[in-house]
C-alpha cells in the first residue's frame, strides 16, 4: 500500500543528506559532504585561513577550502590576495572587476548596475544560479513581480508560479563602511557559489537565486579603505585604536540604514531595484557584537507586519545557531539584540513590501588587522559573553580576532541561511504570496480601510510632499473624483485617498498611524514615532467607514503640479501667502538679493481676501523671474493693483555658515542635504575657520546643527591621541579631503573657538544651535541666564512626536504656521530653564508635556519636559542666540519642522519683534 507523505516531510526529508537536522548529520559528514565533488582544492587556499584563523573552533568545514576549477579566477588571481588576508582590504573597483571577471568566465553569475552615487560610483548588484535559471532570470522575476501584487491572480495561477518560480535571496554589504568584512566575504561566497559542486551548493544553485550588492555605499567603503589604509592599517592593540574617516557617504554615516524616506540617491536605488525585483528575502550583513547574532525579530514588534514574518525571522535564526554551535564555532546567537519595531532600516524594504527582513552581525576589527579584543565589560560583568537560552554556546570574555574569523563565521551563516532557503523554497514563495495577499484582504476588512489627505489645505506643498515619499516606496494614491462623503464628514472633490486594499497596505498603516508603543517597559534600536501627516504637519484622516472603498476616485501617476498666477493684469505688486510651504525660501532665493521682497508682520487684508503675517510682498519689477518661480514652486500669487498698507521687514538674504565638529558630521550632514535640496548657499566650516576669528566680517548667521551629546563635546571635539590625524586629498589616498580638509581634525575648536562666536555674537550676529549642541551657548556662557540641563534617569525618548505651544506666534520664526499648537519631534535635546523677568521675551516656544502632549511614539517620564522652553531666543550684545531644544531638521523627516529652521536662519535672520509688554510666562517644569 503506498503511502501519500505530506509536502512538509517530503521537504524535510531534502534536508537530510546536507545535515539540517543535528542528529542526522554530524559536522564531520557536512564537511565529508561539503568537499565530495570537489575535483582539487587550492592548497595554498587551505593553509593560508588556518594561519589567519585565531582559533580552530572559529573555522567551519563549509569554508576551510576553496575549489580549483579550470578557467575560473579565484579572488587572488585578480586581487593579488585571498580573502581574509590580514591587513587588505578591497576598493569597490577591484571588487567590481573581481566580479566583472567571474561573470566573464562562467554563465551562472550576472553583475548589474543598478544607479550611481553621489561620487559618480557603480552601484550593483550580483546575481548567481544554475545556468538554466541564469538563462530565465528576467522570467522568474516578473513572476516574482506577479506573485507581489496578485490582484486579478487566480489560485491556479498562483501556485503554478509558487511551484516553477525559485525565491530570490538578497544578501547586502558595505552600508556601514567601518563595517569592512562582509564586502570581502561577498567575493569569495560568489566563487564559491559559482565553483563549488558540492550537494549543498548544488542545491542553493538549483532551487533559489543568490542576489547581493557588493557594497551598498561604493562612496563610504573607499573612503574608509583609503582612511584605514594611511592610519589604522598597523594598530594592532585595542587601546590604540582611532576614529574613522570623518565622512563615509556625501551626507551621512549609519542613517544609510536610517533613511525611511529614502532622500539619499544610493538608497534610492536600492529601492528602486526592489521595486522591480521584489526579492522575497532581505538579508543585511553588519558587524558588531561577538561572535555571531542573527536577528529574530524581538520585542517590540511592529504589529502592522503580517505574522508569517515572525515565524520565519526565528525560522532562520535558530536553523543558523544550531549549524555553526554544531561545526563547534562559539558566540552564535540570536534574539537578545535588535527588535522589530521601527520599519526606518534599510532591509526593512523588504518586510515593508510583504518579503522577509533579516540582519546579522559579526565581530568585526574596524578593519583587517588582527588584534586581542575585550569582549565582556570593563566592570567584570558577562555583559553579551553570559550564557542564555538565546546565546546557548557564548563568545568569549577575550578574543583575539582576525578578518578570517569575520569571514568565516559571516560566510558559513550565510551558507546555512541559504542551504534552509534552498530546502523551502517553495515555502518561502508561498509565504511572500500569502503575505500580500493578506494585505490586501486586511484593507478589505479591517479599519481603517484608508486614509484621506482633504484637499484644499493651505499649503499644499507638503501634501504633495508627503504623497510623493508615499509613492516612492510603490505605496497607490488616488484622487476623489466628486465629493467624499464617510459619514457625518464630507470631504471635497480632489481629496487624496490612500486605500489600504492595496498589496502595500500594511505599510500604508504603518507611516500614517500614531506609533502606539506596545509596552513602554521596553526600550528599542531607533525611533519610535514616525508618523508622516505630523512630521509634514499635514492633516490626514483615517477612515473606518468601509464605504470609502466604493468612493469614485482615479489613480494618481504623477504630482507635477504647477503655481498660479492671478488678479490684476498690470499689478503694481505680487503678494505670495505663507502658508508654511517650504519652498518659500526657494522663491526668495530665486528672486536674488537684487530684488527687494518684503513680509508683511502680521495678516492683513486685500478686499475680501486675507493674507497670513509672513506673506510675500514683491514688486512688478520682478517680472518673469517671479511668476516663473511661482509656477514652477507650485505657490499661488496674487497681483495687486497697489502695495498694501501693511507693516512689513525686508526678506534679505544672510551670509551663512554652517559649522561642523569633524568628529560628527552625520548630524550636521542631514542639514546640508536639505540646504542643498532647497538651493540654500553656505559655507561649511570646520574648528580652523572658526579659531581664525573675523567671523563677524564674513558672516552674518552661524548655524550648528545637532552633533553633541553635551557642550563640552561639541568644543573639544575628537580627543588627540599621537600624531595629528590630517585629512587631505592626497594622490595614494584620493577618496580623502572630500567636503573639507584638516591637518589635524582632532582637538575641536576649543576655548579659543568659544570665544571667537562670543564676539562674533556680540558684534551682531546671529548664532543658531540645534538639538544637543544646543547645550553649549548655555554651558559656555552665550547665554548667560539661560540653564541648560538633562532629563533624569527615568527618562526616555527614543524620538517621540510630541506637542509644543507657541508663546509668541508673533514671532518671525513662526511665520507660515497657522496653529498655536504644534507637532515636533524631540529626543535628546537640553531641558531650558530661563528666569521668570526674561522668559517672556526670550521663550518663543515650550513643550505642553505631560502624556497628554506625547502625539506619537513613547516617551517615559513625560511630566519632566511640561512647559520647559523648547527654543529660547536670547539678545547679546548686538547679536542673538537662538537655541532650539528640539533638532527642526532631523534626518528627511519632519518637513514640518524645516519652515522654523529657513525662516530663523535665511528668510527672518535679522528680523525681531518688539518686546512684549505683559505678565512673565512661568516656564520651569512642573513635576
Amino acid at each position: 500500500m503506498l503511502v501519500r507523505l505530506p509536502r512538509w516531510i517530503l521537504v524535510l526529508l531534502l534536508l537530510l543528506p546536507l545535515g539540517a537536522l543535528p542528529h542526522a548529520q554530524p559536522a564531520a559528514r557536512d564537511a565529508q559532504r561539503t568537499r565530495a565533488a570537489a575535483p582539487s582544492s587550492d592548497a595554498d587556499f587551505a593553509a593560508s585561513v588556518r594561519e589567519w584563523t585565531t582559533g580552530p573552533e572559529f573555522m567551519s568545514p563549509l569554508v576551510d577550502h576553496l575549489p580549483v576549477v579550470k578557467g575560473l579566477p579565484t579572488p587572488k588571481d585578480v586581487l593579488g590576495y585571498h580573502v581574509g588576508a590580514p591587513k587588505r582590504l578591497t576598493k569597490t573597483a577591484d571588487a567590481l572587476a573581481y566580479y566583472r571577471a567571474l561573470e566573464k568566465a562562467s554563465p551562472r553569475i550576472r553583475v548589474t548596475t543598478i544607479g550611481k552615487t553621489d561620487e559618480g560610483r557603480e552601484v550593483n548588484v550580483v546575481y548567481i544560479a544554475s545556468e538554466s535559471t541564469m538563462k530565465q532570470l528576467d522570467t522568474h522575476i516578473a513572476s516574482l513581480g506577479r506573485l507581489a501584487d496578485p490582484r486579478g491572480l487566480t489560485e491556479d495561477e498562483a501556485r503554478r508560479l509558487i511551484a516553477t518560480t525559485p525565491p530570490m535571496y538578497h544578501l547586502m554589504a558595505g552600508l556601514h563602511s567601518a563595517e569592512t568584512g562582509p564586502p570581502e566575504m561577498l567575493m569569495e561566497l560568489a566563487y564559491r557559489l559559482v565553483a563549488e559542486d558540492t550537494p549543498l551548493v548544488r542545491q542553493v544553485r538549483d532551487r533559489i537565486i543568490v542576489s547581493f550588492t557588493p557594497a551598498s555605499d561604493p562612496d563610504g567603503r573607499d573612503r574608509y579603505v583609503d582612511w584605514y589604509r594611511k592610519y589604522m592599517v598597523d594598530i594592532a592593540e585595542e587601546k590604540d585604536r582611532i576614529t574613522g574617516p570623518p565622512y563615509w557617504g556625501k551626507y551621512i554615516f549609519h542613517d544609510n540604514n536610517r533613511d525611511i524616506n529614502y532622500s539619499q540617491v544610493t538608497l534610492r536605488a536600492h529601492l528602486d531595484w526592489y521595486l522591480k525585483t521584489h526579492p522575497p528575502v532581505m538579508h543585511d550583513l553588519h558587524e558588531s557584537v561577538p561572535f555571531l547574532y542573527t536577528f529574530s525579530g524581538q520585542a517590540p514588534q511592529n504589529p502592522n507586519l503580517d505574522p508569517i514574518v515572525y515565524g520565519e525571522l526565528p525560522m532562520f535564526a535558530n536553523f543558523e545557531m544550531m549549524q555553526l554551535t554544531k561545526y563547534g564555532m562559539p558566540g552564535v546567537w540570536t534574539h537578545g539584540f535588535v527588535d522589530m519595531w521601527s520599519p526606518g532600516y534599510l532591509a526593512f524594504m523588504s518586510s515593508n513590501h510583504n518579503g522577509l527582513v533579516r540582519m546579522y552581525e559579526t565581530f568585526g576589527n574596524g578593519g583587517a588587522t588582527t588584534m586581542k579584543r575585550r569582549v565582556a565589560p570593563p566592570d567584570g560583568g558577562a555583559g553579551q559573553t553570559s550564557r542564555e537560552w538565546y546565546r546557548p554556546l557564548p563568545p568569549y570574555k577575550e578574543v583575539t580576532w582576525s578578518m578570517r574569523n569575520n569571514t568565516n563565521y559571516m560566510q558559513t551563516a550565510v551558507l546555512s541561511a541559504l542551504q534552509y532557503a534552498s530546502a523551502f523554497p517553495e515555502v518561502l514563495v508561498e509565504n511572500f504570496y500569502k503575505k500580500s495577499k493578506n494585505s490586501l484582504e486586511s484593507g478589505r476588512t479591517e479599519a481603517p480601510y484608508a486614509y484621506v489627505v482633504p484637499a484644499g489645505q493651505p499649503d499644499q506643498t507638503r501634501v504633495d510632499m508627503l504623497l510623493s515619499l508615499l509613492m516612492r516606496q510603490g505605496i497607490e494614491v488616488s484622487r476623489a473624483t466628486a465629493e467624499l462623503k464617510v459619514g457625518d464628514t464630507t470631504y471635497p472633490a480632489g481629496s487624496y485617498v490612500i486605500r489600504r486594499d492595496q498589496p502595500y497596505g500594511r505599510l500604508v498603516k504603518t507611516l500614517l498611524e500614531k506609533q502606539t508603543f506596545p509596552d513602554p517597559s521596553l526600550r528599542t534600536y531607533d525611533d519610535t514615532g514616525w508618523t508622516m501627516g505630523l512630521m509634514l504637519q499635514v492633516d490626514v484622516k483615517a477612515i473606518a467607514d468601509k464605504t470609502v472603498l466604493d468612493a469614485p476616485v482615479t489613480r494618481v501617476t504623477d504630482l507635477a503640479r504647477s503655481g498660479s498666477v492671478a488678479g490684476t493684469a498690470s499689478p503694481a505688486a505680487w503678494v505670495v501667502p505663507h502658508h508654511g510651504s517650504n519652498d518659500m525660501v526657494r522663491l526668495r532665493l530665486a528672486l536674488g538679493a537684487s530684488v527687494d521682497v518684503r513680509a508683511a508682520t502680521a495678516s492683513f487684508k486685500v478686499g475680501d481676501a486675507s493674507y497670513p503675517a509672513g506673506s510675500f510682498l514683491v514688486p512688478a519689477s520682478a517680472g518673469a523671474a517671479f511668476t516663473d518661480a511661482v509656477t514652477r514652486l507650485g505657490l499661488q500669487a496674487t497681483g495687486l493693483a497697489a502695495m498694501p498698507q501693511a507693516a512689513t521687514v525686508a526678506v534679505d538674504l544672510p551670509r551663512l555658515a554652517m559649522f561642523t565638529t569633524w568628529g560628527r558630521t552625520q548630524e550636521v550632514g542631514w542639514v546640508r542635504h536639505a540646504f542643498d535640496t532647497f538651493g540654500i548657499p553656505y559655507d561649511l566650516i570646520y574648528k580652523e575657520r572658526i579659531r581664525q576669528g573675523g567671523l563677524r566680517q564674513a558672516y552674518d548667521v552661524i548655524l550648528v546643527p545637532n552633533q553633541a551629546t553635551t557642550g563640552k563635546s561639541l568644543v573639544y571635539d575628537i580627543e588627540r591621541k599621537g600624531k595629528p590625524l590630517a585629512y587631505k586629498k592626497d594622490a595614494q589616498f584620493p577618496s580623502l579631503g572630500t567636503y573639507g580638509e584638516s591637518d589635524d581634525i582632532t582637538g575641536g575648536m576649543g576655548l579659543e573657538g568659544v570665544l571667537e562666536l562670543q564676539k562674533f555674537v556680540e558684534d551682531g550676529g546671529v548664532l543658531i544651535t540645534l538639538g544637543a549642541s544646543s547645550y553649549m551657548p548655555a554651558e559656555f556662557g552665550l547665554q548667560r541666564t539661560v540653564t541648560a540641563t538633562r532629563p533624569t534617569g527615568a527618562f526616555y525618548a527614543p524620538g517621540p512626536i510630541v506637542e509644543v505651544e507657541l508663546l509668541r506666534p508673533e514671532h518671525p520664526i513662526f511665520f507660515g504656521y497657522g496653529k498655536t499648537k504644534l507637532p515636533v519631534r524631540y529626543a535628546n535635546g537640553p531641558l531650558f530653564q530661563v528666569p521668570a523677568e526674561e522668559a517672556t521675551d526670550q521663550v518663543l516656544m515650550r513643550f505642553t508635556g505631560g502624556d497628554e502632549g506625547v502625539l506619537s511614539g513613547l516617551m517615559r517620564g513625560s511630566a519632566e519636559i511640561r512647559r520647559r522652553p523648547a527654543l529660547v531666543d536670547t539678545p547679546m550684545g548686538k547679536g542673538r542666540v537662538v537655541a532650539f531644544a528640539t533638532n527642526p531638521c532631523y534626518r528627511w523627516q519632519n518637513h514640518g519642522e524645516f519652515g522654523m529652521l529657513f525662516n530663523a536662519a535665511v528668510l527672518f535672520w535679522n528680523d525681531v519683534p518688539a518686546k512684549k509688554a505683559t505678565t512673565p510666562t512661568t516656564v520651569t517644569a512642573e513635576r
